[in-house]
C-alpha cells in the first residue's frame, strides 16, 4: 500500500498514516522531508520544544549536553543542504547555536505545526491487522501504518562495574552540565571518548586535579590542522584522490602524527589498533593539557576503595569525584524487547533503518557515522520520504537479509570488536548507497511499494 499524498498545508490529525516519535534533529529532518512530499505525519515530542540533545537542560530529560559543549562537525559540514548555517557563525557551533539553526530550519519548513509537545509515546504495539497502536501520555491511543523511531539513542546512560565500592561523589557524563561543582576537587574522569576529553579539559582549570582512566586508550586528532578545520582536509583527501573512506582515514592518521606528534610523549599511551580502525576522539586542548601536567592519565580502573581508587598499574589515587563517560545504551523503553530487542536488533535493519521483521516500524538516526550525522540524517529523510511516497521500493525479504549481513560484514573487517561500534557506519559509503536507491525515482516505473 502506498500513502495517499495530502496538500502540503495540511494539519495534523488523527487520521494521519505516520508516527514520529521524537523531535530532535532526527525527527525535525525527518518531519521536514516527509512534508515537502505532502505526507501527512503526527510526532510526539516530550518535551515542550524541539531540539532534542541539542536542547541544553531540555525539559525532556533527556538531553545530555554540558554548559561548553560544541559541535565535533565543522559549520560547512554540518548544516542541511537546502539550509547553509550562516558563514558568520565560527568553524564550530555551540549548542546554543546548532539550536538556533535547527528551530529556523523547522520554522522554514513548517515543521512545528505537526508536532504535538509535552506528550511522549508511551507504548507502541503491533495489532492484528499489521497496523500500529500508538499509547500516548496522554492516554489516548492511535493507530498507524508507520511509527518513525526518532528518539536518539544518547541519552541512557551505560556505566561500568568494578570490585569495591567509591564513596564519593559518582555521576555519568550525562549528568554533567558544568565545572563549578568541582571547584578544588580532585576528579577522575572514565573513558577517552569526546564526552570524556571535553569534559576533562572543561574541567582542569577549576579543579585540583583532573585524571583520566582509559582502558584501551585511543587516537587523539585535532580539530584544527595547518589553520583549517581537520574534517575540511579529510574531505578534501576524499573528493580529490576518491579513495575508500579507510585509505582516507589512513592518510589522515599519517597528516595527524605530523602535526600533533608522538601522543605517547604526551603519556597518553599508543594505542595497539591502527587510527582508522575507531572512531577517533577530537580534541585540539588535551595534549598541550597533558604536556602542561593540568591532566594525568591512567589505565583501566582495578578496584574502589572509598575515596581510593586502584589501577591496573598496581598504584592508587584518592579522589573525590568520578564522572564516567563510558557511553549508552541504546534504549527504546515503549517498545516491548519482544517486539524489538535494541541489542539484538539495532545492527539488524535494512539500510540501518526498515525492520525486516515486523513491517511499518522504522528508525532514523540509529546510526554512529564515520562523518557527520546531521546531513546523513537529512538524507535518511528524504530516502524514507521517497519510500514512503511509492517513488522507490524495498527489494524483496531476502535481499534486505543479505544488505544486513553485508553491512555487520564491513563493519567487523573495518572496526574495533566493541560496543561503541555496533552502530557504525561511514558517511560516505551509507550515503551513497540511499543516493542510489534514491535515483529509482527517475529510473524505475515499475515501483514494489513498502508493504502494509
Amino acid at each position: 500500500m502506498t500513502i495517499e499524498p495530502v496538500q502540503a498545508d495540511a494539519k495534523p490529525s488523527n487520521l494521519a498514516e505516520v508516527c514520529i516519535i521524537g523531535a530532535g534533529s532526527s525527527g525535525v529532518a525527518v518531519g521536514k522531508a516527509l512534508r515537502q512530499r505532502g505526507i501527512a505525519f503526527d510526532c510526539f515530542e516530550k518535551g515542550s520544544d524541539i531540539g532534542g540533545m541539542w536542547r541544553y537542560e531540555n525539559d525532556n530529560g533527556l538531553s545530555s549536553a554540558y554548559a561548553s559543549l560544541h559541535i565535533d562537525t565543522s559549520r560547512d559540514n554540518l548544516g542541511y543542504s537546502d539550509f547553509p548555517i550562516s558563514t558568520e557563525l565560527p568553524d564550530f557551533l555551540s549548542h546554543r547555536q546548532f539550536l538556533g539553526y535547527l528551530e529556523a530550519y523547522a520554522d522554514a519548513f513548517d515543521v512545528r505545526r505537526a508536532i504535538t509537545f509535552r506528550t511522549s509515546v508511551e507504548s507502541v504495539a503491533k495489532q492484528a491487522d499489521e497496523r500500529w497502536s500508538v499509547r500516548l501520555s496522554t492516554g489516548e491511543v492511535r493507530q498507524y501504518q508507520y511509527v518513525i523511531v526518532a528518539s536518539g539513542h544518547l541519552w541512557d546512560p551505560r556505566l561500568p562495574h568494578f570490585p569495591g565500592t567509591f564513596s564519593g561523589r559518582a555521576i555519568h557524563s550525562h549528568h554533567y552540565r558544568t565545572a563549578e561543582p568541582y571547584d578544588g576537587k580532585s576528579v577522575l574522569v572514565v573513558g577517552l571518548g569526546n564526552s570524556a576529553v571535553d569534559i576533562a579539559v572543561d574541567l582542569c582549570r577549576r579543579a585540583r586535579e583532573i585524571t583520566i582512566s582509559t582502558r584501551r586508550s585511543a587516537w587523539i586528532m585535532p580539530k584544527y590542522m595547518f589553520g583549517r578545520p581537520t574534517d575540511h582536509w579529510s574531505a578534501m583527501v576524499s573528493k580529490s584522490l576518491r579513495l575508500p573512506t579507510p585509505w582516507v582515514r589512513r592518510i589522515m592518521a599519517w597528516f595527524v602524527r605530523a602535526v600533533t606528534g608522538d601522543q605517547s610523549r604526551f603519556g597518553l599511551p599508543k594505542p595497539s589498533h591502527p587510527m582508522w580502525r575507531e572512531h577517533a576522539t577530537l580534541s585540539q586542548e588535551l595534549l598541550p593539557y597533558l604536556g602542561h601536567g593540568w591532566i594525568g592519565i591512567k589505565p583501566n580502573i582495578r578496584k574502589l576503595d572509598g575515596h581510593d581508587v586502584q589501577f591496573e598499574d598496581g598504584t592508587t589515587k584518592t579522589f573525590d569525584s568520578i564522572i564516567y563517560a563510558t557511553g549508552y545504551r541504546t534504549s527504546f523503553p515503549f517498545l516491548d524487547p519482544q517486539l524489538f530487542d535494541p541489542d539484538a536488533d539495532a545492527s539488524a535493519l535494512y539500510r540501518r533503518m526498515m525492520s525486516v521483521k515486523h513491517s511499518g516500524l522504522i528508525f532514523a538516526g540509529l546510526v554512529q557515522p564515520v562523518g557527520p550525522t546531521i546531513p546523513l540524517v537529512e538524507v535518511q529523510g528524504r530516502w524514507l520520504a521517497a519510500l514512503l511516497s511509492g517513488e522507490i521500493g524495498l527489494p524483496e525479504r531476502a535481499e534486505q537479509v543479505r544488505e544486513i549481513h553485508a553491512h555487520r560484514d564491513y563493519q567487523r573487517r573495518t572496526y574495533l570488536e566493541a560496543e561503541r561500534y555496533t552502530l557504525e557506519v561511514d558517511y560516505r559509503t551509507y550515503v551513497g548507497q540511499l543516493t542510489r536507491d534514491l535515483s529509482q525515482i527517475t529510473t524505475v516505473t515499475n515501483r514494489r511499494p513498502l508493504p502494509r
